[in-house]
């Protein structure tokens, strides 16, 4: 900046003696004294260029170090701008998308008939099958042993969605072809020579089987399985022969199921 300052000065002397050399104000030795005075402030002022020059070279470096560095903010600020850009519009995107699927939908919704609206929620209710029953209805007492397996028919009904189960028969057919869940409870007395013992049948075979059996107090046990089940396939809860079950009003021996989900084809 000093340096800027001394070739300003010089400039500004040189136009002033041009100046005055056209007014004619200057004799000759006037000029020459003029110039020799001048010849000796311009090299004091070189002189001080020079020095005021080698005084600003390290502000000029230390500024362009700092300008270097200020830059290369500037760049990784701009690069994280992109970044976050970048991110906000795949958002974008991705939001667009869902909602011209929802758009889409609702369009779909919007333009089916009442008759296919009613076929869709029939459709439905045809797919909820779930049902829950205990083995006395009110009464008390004990079942069993026989001398041969038995059907047992739980005849307290909790829950049968769909009427898939019938509490006469003691059996679950199959309504619609896919996954179902069925669970059971065993409850009886304690015996050193009677177990107790009864098991998920599904087209006559036997599939899981809860036992117990112990000299004193009551015997209890659950079994859940779940089964892949055709049109017309029959589920059904066995007791087996030469055992013994019991129940009462607190409905301990119970038989559950439910669909999972449906199959195609």
């Amino acid at each position: 900046m000093k340096g800027l300052i001394c070739i300003l000065l010089l400039l500004g002397f040189s136009v002033f003696s041009i100046q005055q050399q056209e007014d004619g104000g200057l004799g000759e030795n006037e000029v020459s004294e003029q110039l020799s005075s001048e010849d000796g402030k311009q090299k004091l002022a070189s002189t001080d260029s020079q020095q005021n020059c080698h005084l600003c070279f390290p502000d000029i470096h230390a500024a362009l170090r700092g300008l270097t560095a200020m830059i290369t903010e500037q760049k990784a600020n701009n690069q994280a701008l992109e970044l976050r850009l970048r991110d906000a519009e795949k958002a974008a995107e991705q939001q667009m998308f869902l909602l011209e699927e929802l758009n889409k939908k609702n369009d779909a919704l919007s333009n089916l008939t009442q008759s296919q609206v009613e076929e869709l929620r029939k459709d439905n209710r045809d797919k909820e099958i779930a049902f829950s029953a205990a083995l006395m209805q009110s009464s008390s007492g004990n079942i069993g042993p026989f001398t041969t397996d038995i059907t047992l028919t739980y005849r307290n009904i909790f829950t049968n969605i769909g009427n898939a189960y019938n509490p006469i028969t003691g059996i679950f057919t199959a309504p619609l072809k896919g996954a179902y869940m069925f669970h059971i409870s065993l409850y009886g007395p304690a015996s050193q020579s009677i177990p107790s013992t009864i098991g998920i049948i599904k087209n006559g075979q036997l599939v899981v089987m809860a036992h117990a059996h112990q000299a004193q107090n009551v015997v209890n046990s659950s079994k859940g399985v779940a089964l892949l089940l055709e049109v017309g396939d029959v589920v059904y809860v066995r007791l087996f022969a030469n055992r013994r079950i019991s129940d009462n009003q607190n409905n301990h021996n119970t038989f559950s199921g439910y669909l999972l989900f449906p199959s195609r084809g």
